[in-house]
């Protein structure tokens, strides 16, 4: 998967921001999967109980910026896909006719306990 990054930036009101900051705090506090409103669309998060935070707070030029940022570390990927017995999954050798009496699997657990 590549990195994604979202970035909007746009005019609110008080009312908006503090609403967009609730909901935010919102999905925090009950931690898991999350749901966020952002305009355009719904992200949806993964928020565990332990973040990594930085305030940044900038005073100049007649304005003030601040920066709240949340960091975490993204579930580890899993190493193979989960098997969904869908019946979907492909055969890994071909079925080919044995001779009688000598099946693939009678001959290797003769192997096994030889």
């Amino acid at each position: 998967m590549k990195d994604l990054t979202f970035e909007q930036k746009r005019s609110l009101s008080r009312h908006e921001a503090a609403d967009q900051l609730t909901a935010l705090a919102d999905a925090l506090r009950e931690g898991g999967d999350a749901e966020l409103d952002l305009g355009p669309g719904t992200l949806g998060l993964r928020i565990p109980d332990d973040l990594q935070s930085e305030l940044e707070i900038e005073i100049g030029g007649g304005e003030i910026e601040l920066e709240i940022e949340l960091k975490w570390k993204t579930a580890p990927r899993r190493a193979t896909p989960p098997r969904t017995g869908t019946g979907t999954e492909t055969p890994k050798r071909k079925n080919t006719p044995t001779p009688a009496g000598r099946g693939r699997s009678t001959k290797r657990s003769t192997a096994k306990k030889a």
